[in-house]
C-alpha cells in the first residue's frame, strides 16, 4: 500500500513551521473502542474490549504522571473496577520509564466488560460523569492517540512541527507484534465527520487554538473532498 499523505503547511507568528497531515485529519477515522476494536495483542480480541489499553500507559514525564494521579482521589467504586489497587505505577523493563501497572490483563485504570460500572478507562468515564474533558484526566499518550506531534529543528534553528497519525512503527519493535492497528484498517474509518472535527479538543491541545483555526479555515475553504484520501480508504475503494 502506498502511504501517500497530503500536508498543509504554514508558518505561525513565532516563525515556527507547522506541517499538518491533511490526509488523516480530513479522513473519517474514528476510535471504535467497544464497537469492534480488535485490540493490539497478538490475535484479534474484540471480546476483551481493551483497545490499545492492554499494556500499561507510559507517562511522558513527571508532570504527566502527577496530573493523572491528582484525579485518582475523585474516582469512585462505580467508576473504577480496580479501586482497591494501590500500586498504580512501576518502572518499565528498560528501567527508565514510568508506566501504569497492569491488572486483570490490562492497564490498572481499565474496567473489564463484566464491570457493573461499564467497560473502558475509569479516568475517561469519570471525567465524562463530572462534565469534564477526558484528555485532562488521562495520560498524554492515551488521549493523544492516534495523533502524534513531532518537532524538528534544522541547522539554521528553524523549528518544524509535524502533526500526523500515529503509525504502528511509532511503537518501536513492540508495534511489530500487533496483529492489527486501527489507522491501517477500514474498520475504523466509519465516522460521518472528519478527524479535525471529532478530535478538535485533542488537536487544539497539541497545536494550539490559532494553528487549529488556521488549518480548519483552510480545509473548509477548499472542502475536505479535495484532499488526498487516506491510504486505507483508497485501498478499500480499489478492491
Amino acid at each position: 500500500m502506498e502511504d501517500l499523505h497530503e500536508w498543509v503547511s504554514f508558518k505561525d507568528d513565532d516563525d515556527v513551521v507547522w506541517m499538518l497531515d491533511a490526509t488523516f485529519l480530513t479522513s473519517n477515522w474514528n476510535c471504535i473502542y467497544g464497537a469492534g476494536c480488535l485490540g493490539v495483542l497478538d490475535n484479534p480480541t474484540p471480546e476483551l474490549e481493551q483497545g490499545c489499553c492492554s499494556h500499561g500507559a507510559h507517562f511522558s514525564d513527571d508532570e504527566d504522571h502527577d496530573r493523572v494521579m491528582s484525579f485518582v482521589p475523585r474516582l469512585t467504586a462505580e467508576d473504577w473496577q480496580h479501586i482497591e489497587i494501590t500500586e498504580l505505577t512501576h518502572v518499565d523493563s528498560d528501567g527508565d520509564r514510568l508506566t501504569t501497572t497492569v491488572e486483570g490483563g490490562g492497564c490498572v485504570f481499565l474496567n473489564n466488560p463484566d464491570f457493573a460500572g461499564g467497560a473502558g478507562c475509569a479516568l475517561h468515564r469519570a471525567a465524562l460523569r463530572h462534565g469534564e474533558r477526558p484528555l485532562d484526566w488521562k495520560p498524554e499518550v492515551c488521549w493523544q492517540l492516534p495523533l502524534r506531534l513531532d518537532s524538528y529543528e534544522d541547522d539554521n534553528g528553524i523549528t518544524t512541527m509535524f502533526l500526523r497519525e500515529w503509525k504502528r512503527a511509532d511503537w518501536g519493535t513492540g508495534g511489530d507484534e500487533f496483529h492489527w492497528w486501527c489507522t491501517e484498517d477500514d474498520l475504523a474509518f466509519v465516522d460521518r465527520e472528519p478527524v479535525y472535527v471529532t478530535l478538535k479538543d485533542e488537536v487544539s491541545e497539541l497545536v494550539g487554538d490559532d494553528v487549529y483555526e488556521a488549518f480548519r479555515q483552510h480545509v473548509e475553504s477548499k472542502g475536505t473532498a479535495t484532499f488526498l484520501p487516506h491510504p486505507t480508504t483508497r485501498a478499500d475503494e480499489a478492491r
